[in-house]
């Protein structure tokens, strides 16, 4: 339903929008949709950076595996679209490139997004963890706010529903009112954001913010994902794939933090955060010496 009026009876019954898709500049057309993503990452990547330093690390190092996390995660989210949904490109496979013109999975994302922390950690000999936890309050930015880009294009709604606070598509048919299921996970990330927020001056262990992500999102994801109609299915089954793998990871990030929890004693002081201050002290102590020999 591209061009379906957008009602919401809980703010008005004269309350509608009717946004367009897709805005023009310089003669081109483009979609609201990338326009919104790119000011989520806009502001996922001001807040990591501002908080770097919490995590140990430094404004080059976000920068630095930015640039090789976000292409990885782009390719990886469409790859992932592409394959649970080949039908729709087996006749045009040239049609697999046309990202502009949608179709990115957000788990295919998160996990192009974790390969290239790996790679990133690997090249710069930083510790994973600690990159990964950093990268949580990224992407539960990213994501709340990417979600609006659904409702611009009139996707990832739910089932038909009467519940008061139901969204209404209106078209030439008639209206018909389902759950707005990209607000449930908008405000589902958010909510996320501002618990990690607070929680993260308390954590013990690098990978803690990153499993609590895991966990939180896998719960939220696997409830939402259940109530929506476009949702991608693994090849003809009735499994839904982001259901399913919403699930394990939160069934996997669960154990690990319980049992990080019950068979571990964890030293906050070993996180990275404090090696990294001691080893910039110790490299501060040697440029002195140095200087004093000189």
């Amino acid at each position: 339903m591209p061009e379906a009026t957008i009602t919401f009876p809980i703010l008005g019954e004269n309350f509608s929008i009717n946004p367009s898709s897709t805005y023009t500049i310089f003669g081109r057309e483009l979609n609201w949709y990338g326009a919104i993503i790119a000011f989520g990452f806009l502001l996922a990547a001001l807040y990591v950076t501002r908080r770097s330093k919490v995590f140990g690390l430094t404004a080059d190092n976000i920068m630095d595996m930015l640039i090789i996390s976000v292409p990885i995660a782009v390719i990886s989210a469409r790859l992932y679209y592409v394959v649970f949904n080949f039908s729709q490109y087996s006749d045009n496979p040239l049609d697999i490139i046309k990202i502009w013109e949608g179709g990115l999975a957000v788990y295919g994302g998160v996990i192009g997004g974790v390969l290239g922390v790996f790679i990133y950690s690997r090249i710069k000999k930083i510790p994973m963890a600690p990159v990964l936890d950093i990268g949580a309050f990224g992407l539960l930015i990213g994501q709340a706010i990417g979600r609006w880009g659904n409702l611009i294009n009139r996707e990832a709604f739910g089932v038909m529903t009467d519940v008061p606070w139901k969204m209404g598509l209106e078209t030439a048919a008639g209206t018909y009112y389902f759950h707005p299921a990209f607000l449930y996970e908008s405000l589902w990330n958010l909510i996320g954001f501002v618990l990690l927020h607070f929680y993260s001056k308390r954590r013990r262990y690098d990978g803690q913010m990153f499993l609590l992500y895991v966990a939180w999102y896998g719960l939220g994801r696997f409830w939402i994902e259940g109530l929506r109609v476009d949702s991608l299915y693994l090849f003809g089954t009735g499994i839904r794939v982001s259901q399913l793998l919403a699930g394990l990871s939160l069934l996997a990030a669960l154990t690990i933090l319980i049992r990080n929890r019950v068979k571990k004693s964890h030293n906050p002081e070993d996180m990275y955060v404090f090696s990294a201050a001691r080893n910039k002290e110790l490299s501060g102590e040697e440029q002195e010496h140095a200087e004093d020999r000189e």
